[in-house]
């Protein structure tokens, strides 16, 4: 029996950002296939009924598996579609029952359940697009020298959670900045990003780490519900998508969840 068999509830991994297009839906059904790889009993909650893009994918991932008869990690799945955080406590409740890991997908807008979970992560995920345009979620800069000037709302929000968490229960919400769809032409925006979010890191605790870049093979995966992992079940996906899931294993591996790094080789074939 393994330290998270043991815990009495689950690691809560929030992916909030109150901008849509960020990767959002891809890195939570990523994280949640890869975990579910792992060997680690997971669920997930989409909190975006009219989108519900994380739903969407992992049930086309069910019927990728009915259809072909194959067996593929998969995370238990709900969609809240209530407007009641009881029912939302209720559902949390029930999911929590028996699963290692609970992952939260929340809307690309300012949404009272997003907050709501935020406040109670273990770990907080906010993914950006690696620009200025989305980094004005959590910093405005100084146009001429793009030193952060202030924090934005949704960092003031964070932190204000943040320091309640720990004053109440004790527990420090590691708040993680997922750098996705990096652009590699820019190196003069780059360089001013990389000393943005240095800056701003030491003023409110985030971590910033690499996530996925931008690749067109996840919106093709996404109607089979298949993700990188599902080598066996792939096409020849050429050097290119090789590279691509190592991405990947690094961003979950970057992440620190709880008893991951204790997984054997064996256990996570898949990741490597």
């Amino acid at each position: 029996m393994d330290m998270m068999t043991r815990k009495a509830s689950p690691h809560h991994i929030v992916f909030a950002n109150e901008k849509g297009g960020t990767g959002k839906s891809t890195s939570a059904v990523h994280v949640a296939v890869a975990l579910s790889y792992l060997g680690f009993r997971v669920s997930a909650i989409d909190l975006d009924p009219r989108q519900r893009t994380l739903h969407r994918y992992l049930e086309n991932r069910v019927q990728t598996q009915q259809r072909r008869g194959i067996s593929l990690p998969t995370p238990n799945f709900e969609v809240f579609k209530d407007d009641n955080q009881a029912r939302l406590e209720q559902m949390v409740a029930t999911l929590s029952q028996d699963c290692d890991f609970l992952v939260y997908d929340t809307p690309g807008r300012d949404d009272k359940f997003a907050r709501f979970v935020a406040t109670r992560a273990d770990t907080l995920v906010t993914p950006l697009n690696d620009s200025f345009v989305d980094f004005d979620l959590i910093g405005q800069v100084d146009p001429e020298n793009f030193k952060v000037r202030r924090l934005s709302f949704y960092a003031e929000l964070i932190w204000e959670a943040r320091k309640a968490r720990a004053k109440t229960d004790g527990i420090e919400i590691d708040w993680v900045v997922l750098r996705n769809r990096t652009q590699q032409t820019d190196a003069r925006n780059k360089r001013r990003l990389d000393a943005a979010l240095a800056e701003l890191s030491k003023r409110v605790g985030f971590r910033y780490v690499q996530g996925l870049s931008e690749r067109v093979v996840y919106r093709e995966l996404f109607p089979s519900g298949l993700t990188l992992l599902d080598k066996g079940h792939l096409a020849d996906l050429g050097t290119s998508h090789i590279i691509a899931r190592q991405e990947l294993r690094e961003m979950v591996s970057a992440l620190n969840l709880p008893g991951v790094g204790s997984r054997s080789p064996e256990r996570q074939p898949q990741l490597i």
